[in-house]
């Protein structure tokens, strides 16, 4: 599947500097507050397997993960932490996913060192309309969110969100009601992790991402 591979060359966080639209929820919780190391106890490159496997049940597929380590690097796995400092990585992974029509619709990166990851993202093209992907975006949200962060949504429900589709349809119904290109929507303390929903629009189509970070 090294031929479907598309690399959709992002850079997190720079397009949104000045966007009108950035909602951040916060979790005030014990566990939020209590300080660990990005490495620990924690999601691992290892649990794309466990990400390939739930999204096949939803017919999404995904390439074997490939590794970027030069100078591209910045151009898949970067990000902007809480002060809003750009961070690189020195490690990346990318992975292309594909629809059930063999169709490229994006990539879910993995970003840190080469003993783990401190960041995944998943990235999703659709065109020509802002919901042509909605199921995918759904279906790959959700599980990354399982299983990088926690099964425990329904039971936190961090911004007042029962699901993580009712966060996506909450940013989507924003997003079509705004006038700017670029919207996120960020979610802090679940599982001491940060979740930062990105949709923007590159002319012809609409991105997707969603980022999780340590």
């Amino acid at each position: 599947m090294m031929n479907k591979l598309i690399l959709i060359s992002i850079l997190i966080g720079l397009s949104i500097i000045g966007a009108a639209s950035i909602v951040v929820f916060s979790e005030d919780s014990l566990e939020s507050q209590i300080q660990k190391t990005v490495y620990e106890n924690d999601f691992t490159f290892y649990d794309v397997e466990k990400i390939k496997k739930s999204l096949e049940g939803k017919n999404i597929f995904m390439s074997t993960p490939v590794a970027i380590t030069d100078h591209t690097v910045s151009q898949y796995c970067t990000y902007f932490d809480s002060k809003n400092e750009q961070k690189t990585v020195e490690y990346c992974t990318t992975t292309a996913l594909l629809n059930s029509d063999d169709q490229t619709i994006g990539n879910l990166n993995m970003g840190g060192t080469t003993d783990g990851p401190v960041m995944a993202l998943a990235i999703i093209d659709a065109s020509p309309f802002l919901n042509s992907r909605y199921d995918e975006v759904n279906s790959v949200f959700e599980i990354m969110v399982e299983t990088l962060v926690c099964d425990c949504w329904e039971q936190r429900q961090p911004g007042g969100f029962d699901t993580v589709k009712s966060w996506i349809d909450a940013a989507s119904e924003k997003y079509e009601k705004s006038s700017q290109t670029t919207m996120k929507s960020e979610i802090t303390g679940l599982d001491n992790k940060r979740l930062i929903l990105e949709i923007t629009s590159s002319g012809e189509s609409y991105l997707w991402t969603l980022l999780v970070l340590k």
